[in-house]
């Protein structure tokens, strides 16, 4: 077996076409979409994602206000920041790039931003209310993986689905948007003690743990759909998932690449919910 690749790229440009037609009617109602991007410090990484959403924000006609603040600015000024944003009318998005500075009070930062602005989805509000099945905003990258399910046609009804970490960003929210979807959800970590039967059972892995090619390729059922989450350099400077692709992909039915596969689903629809927002201004939801 070969396994069919999902394009990323694909989805994301039908998603983000899509949205500039959303955005003509949000201009129209006098609510332009706007997002504010903060980003603290000069982390490399950080700023190509950030040169990258606006980059698309751009294309799409999502106005972007960019805040670039010092490595040694404290919570307190980054707070002062979120409140002007917060009370700001024009801005329907804010969005802090992570990783934030040590000194930086994460969670509080997080949990200042309001929750009706929170396009990221990680305010405690919105992971609620996505718990609860009536997400105001659901986190970006496991939105994707769901879109991406959809455009491979994949039935999660009674399905098992294994979720491959438990952050907040992604493992958990992605668990709760698997479960909504009817499947039968497991979530592996770091003390899981046997992870590769556990990928043996599962009829669709969701591999984000951050660590290159760590599920190995024997491990997949035939047959299984792979959505991979993990974006890491390998030695030799190769960019890798936390899948070991060939491998998987002779026994999978379906998976997607790295690069270009959740990647540039997580970066359109962080811009669907921006324009979620600004519809929400305009009154046109």
């Amino acid at each position: 077996m070969s396994a069919a690749v999902i394009d990323g790229k694909a989805c994301a440009a039908s998603l983000l076409q899509a949205a500039k037609a959303r955005v003509a009617a949000c201009v129209a109602g006098d609510a332009t979409p706007c997002l504010a991007v903060v980003l603290v410090g000069d982390d490399p990484a950080s700023q190509v994602y950030v040169r990258s959403k606006e980059r698309r924000a751009e294309e799409t006609g999502v106005a972007t206000r960019d805040h670039r603040l010092p490595a040694h600015t404290t919570t307190a000024e980054l707070l002062t920041l979120i409140r002007e944003l917060n009370g700001d009318p024009a801005v329907d998005g804010i969005l802090v790039q992570l990783p934030l500075p040590r000194q930086v009070d994460s969670a509080a930062v997080l949990r200042a931003i309001d929750p009706a602005k929170d396009v990221d989805g990680f305010h405690p509000d919105n992971l609620g209310l996505l718990v609860l099945g009536t997400p105001r905003f659901v986190a970006c990258t496991p939105q994707g993986c769901m879109r991406l399910l959809a455009a491979a046609k994949v039935d999660l009804a009674g399905k098992r689905a294994l979720v491959v970490g438990r952050s907040t960003i992604v493992g958990k929210p992605m668990a709760q948007l698997l479960v909504h979807a009817d499947a039968t959800v497991t979530v592996a970590h770091s003390r899981t003690t046997d992870l590769a039967s556990e990928v043996a059972r599962a009829d669709v892995v969701i591999a984000a743990i951050g660590r290159a090619e760590h599920i190995r390729g024997a491990w997949i059922k035939e047959g299984a759909v792979i959505i991979d989450v993990g974006m890491n350099r390998r030695a030799d400077g190769m960019l890798v998932g936390d899948v070991e692709y060939a491998e998987a992909a002779q026994r999978a039915s379906a998976i997607t690449p790295v690069p270009g596969g959740v990647g540039p689903m997580t970066i359109a629809c962080l811009l669907s919910n921006v324009i979620d927002a600004a519809e929400r201004r305009a009154g046109l939801r």
